[in-house]
């Protein structure tokens, strides 16, 4: 939502991430509730990134404020937007890229079954609130990041978590991380109460029917067009020509699904996830499936 409101509306980039993330503290607990009701959170990893996060989060809200008022702290807000976008673009991407590499891992036999039940991992406070403090200093800076970026260094800190774990995970520890980063923006920031309202009365509508449509549509095609867009609004944030953004994008568009077909079959997939799949997800868990929508 943020570059929307920067690229489409014109609003200030410092007002545009405070109104978004106030929304976001809104919107966030709904899909948290969902996974502390299934059991697919883990409450010791959510504490230690906490730790980081919240205080981070505030930081990055301060730093903000430090840096001044005026165009300049806007162009430093935006090219510091722009960054987090292209950052959370690649992040998708690699995500894609860790659980394709654990598909194959597990289908020779060389990993260890989908664990069942509660997740159990053993805890690296130390690297965790790192990540933490990284993280809610992207958030509080930017608006970008509680979910993109912290999920992908989860995955390389803790690879035994499934995919809802994950994700559910995630999701809580980003309900006190946004809640902060948007009391600093309400106290410090740029925060517009009339943003912020229209943000809700279009975003509450919006999960809604986000929910019904992601539960309908492929999980990888959700996520390649997600990284299009922000790649995208990375692009027009930097202040790049509208032509040069077009000639990127099209090579993006015409390479990168070729680039991922090849990707597939280097690892003994099939080059379209669609074909010689649907027999094994039938027999499959419901974890197993979760595992290979990702």
């Amino acid at each position: 939502m943020t570059p929307v409101l920067v690229l489409f509306f014109g609003v200030p980039p410092l007002a545009a991430v405070s109104s978004d993330l106030v929304a976001s503290a809104v919107m966030k607990p709904v899909g948290s509730f969902v996974h502390l009701r299934r059991g697919t959170v883990h409450l010791g990893l959510v504490k230690w990134l906490c730790l980081g996060s919240i205080p981070g989060a505030f930081s990055g809200v301060l730093i903000a404020r430090a840096l001044g008022k005026g165009q300049q702290v806007q162009d430093i807000i935006r090219s510091a937007l722009a960054v987090a976008l292209l950052l959370a673009a690649i992040g998708l991407i690699v995500r894609a890229y860790i659980r394709l590499v654990e598909r194959a891992r597990r289908r020779d036999g060389r990993a260890a079954p989908l664990p069942h039940g509660p997740p159990t991992v053993r805890l690296r406070p130390g690297p965790t609130i790192l990540v933490g403090i990284l993280g809610g200093l992207v958030v509080g800076l930017t608006s970008v990041g509680s979910g993109s970026l912290i999920i992908i260094a989860l995955m390389v800190l803790y690879p035994t978590l499934t995919a809802n774990e994950l994700v559910g995970t995630d999701l809580v520890q980003a309900v006190p991380l946004v809640a902060s980063a948007a009391l600093g923006h309400i106290l410090f920031g740029d925060f517009k109460m009339e943003i912020t309202t229209s943000l809700l009365l279009g975003s509450i509508p919006g999960v809604w029917i986000g929910a019904h449509l992601s539960a309908r549509a492929p999980g990888g095609l959700v996520r390649r067009a997600l990284a299009f867009v922000l790649l995208a609004s990375s692009l027009k944030l930097f202040n790049i020509s509208n032509g040069t953004t077009g000639l990127v994008l099209a090579i993006v568009l015409v390479f990168a699904p070729v680039l991922w077909m090849l990707v597939r079959r280097h690892y003994g997939f099939p080059a379209l996830a669609s074909r010689g799949q649907r027999p094994a997800a039938a027999a499959a868990t419901p974890a197993q499936k979760k595992a290979a929508s990702e």
